[in-house]
């Protein structure tokens, strides 16, 4: 990835993971910041409240909304304005879509697997729900591997924005929403009220993560190819990619039984009003393929989520 915001602190890392050092020994308060509701109100509640913070880390997938990266740039000014501290980014030095398609495989039983299932031994193909490699190699491990340098190096605590609505997500840190109860409706409003509003997504969008997740909602779907067009776009490319590399199996397919280009036919007839079909594999006693037909523009038309 190129830099975003040439000139400016906030993206300075580039490629391989800086390190973050704090002269002295004692305590480090490291927050963990995904750039969402829940962890940009604990920021900014911790600050308003003269809480410590002596370290700020956000991971960039390097496919996070255009909005997302202004929302960011905006918390980094307001954090160095506040307390003359930038935003530390943490990026995988090959990112998505090298790890997508690129990445070769080493390990000898994924290698003798993908052998003997005919499967390309380069590249992860799309993130499944057995395999969600990106939220771990480009989002937890990074973040994972400095808060354990930090807490190597100091006695340090690390900050999680979880909102009360989740305690089941807690796993040892300091959560510090959930000791004071606030939900993430209470977090976007919060948000909202200091100026933060993330030019719109969470008027659009339930969640504001990678925009080409495959675990999003249908609907979330539909109004991604709505309302950012431009990214639809290379959805699709990645998606011919994909299926040229891995063909439909798992790591081709978007999500079970649904490609993107499928996704686009679907909802171009449904914005046409008119039945949508599609050929499934499913092979009847004479070995052809069925075809289903699908009404659209009606209720149950996330059935496919």
């Amino acid at each position: 990835m190129g830099t975003r915001a040439e000139g400016s602190a906030l993206f300075l890392f580039q490629g391989e993971v800086g390190t973050v050092g704090k002269t002295g020994k004692g305590d480090y308060h490291a927050v963990s910041l995904s750039g969402g509701k829940d962890s940009t109100a604990m920021l900014l509640m911790m600050i308003e409240r003269g809480m410590p913070v002596d370290g700020v880390f956000w991971a960039d997938t390097g496919m996070e909304f255009p909005e997302m990266y202004r929302h960011i740039e905006k918390v980094d000014a307001y954090l160095f304005r506040e307390r003359g501290l930038h935003i530390h980014v943490l990026r995988h030095p090959r990112g998505f879509e090298w790890l997508m398609f690129e990445e070769p495989k080493q390990k000898k039983s994924a290698v003798e697997r993908r052998i003997r299932d005919g499967v390309p031994l380069c590249g992860n193909g799309w993130p499944g729900i057995r395999v969600r490699w990106c939220t771990g190699q480009l989002k937890t491990h990074l973040i994972t591997k400095e808060v354990n340098r930090l807490k190597g190096e100091y006695d340090a605590v690390s900050y999680v924005g979880i909102a009360y609505d989740e305690p089941g997500r807690c796993k040892g840190e300091r959560y510090p929403l959930v000791e004071w109860r606030v939900t993430e409706e209470e977090a976007l409003r919060y948000c909202y009220g200091k100026g933060f509003d993330w030019g719109g997504l969470y008027e659009i969008y339930h969640r504001c993560s990678c925009w080409c997740c495959p675990f999003q909602r249908i609907d979330e779907l539909r109004k991604l190819r709505k309302h950012h067009p431009e990214l639809w776009g290379r959805m699709l490319e990645m998606d011919a990619r994909a299926l040229a590399q891995f063909g439909e199996t798992p790591l081709g397919m978007f999500r079970k039984g649904w490609t993107v280009g499928l996704l686009d036919a679907r909802f171009e007839a449904e914005e046409q009003g008119r039945r949508f079909c599609r050929k499934k594999k499913e092979t009847g006693a004479e070995g052809s393929a069925l075809l289903f037909c699908n009404e659209t523009g009606i209720p149950d038309a996330d059935a496919a989520d």
